[in-house]
């Protein structure tokens, strides 16, 4: 087995790798999620998002203001 250090090696970094990625990304989504939907409460992004969002959605009605 000449291959068998460098497996293991690159078994040990694969292993160091996953352990630094792990965890939620319900934390990074919440921050990201800033604008709500006041009709039914879907967070978005930005005001973009919301406009696109009202024209799909929501057709009838207008979109707030973007002072959101």
């Amino acid at each position: 087995m000449t291959r068998g250090k460098q497996k293991i090696e690159a078994q040990r970094k694969n292993a160091e790798r996953n352990q630094k990625s792990k965890g939620s990304q319900f934390e990074a989504r919440a921050v990201a999620l800033k604008v709500t939907c006041p009709i039914c409460k879907v967070q978005l992004a930005n005001s973009n998002q919301l406009g696109d969002h009202y024209a799909s959605k929501h057709p009838k009605e207008k979109p707030p203001a973007e002072s959101s």
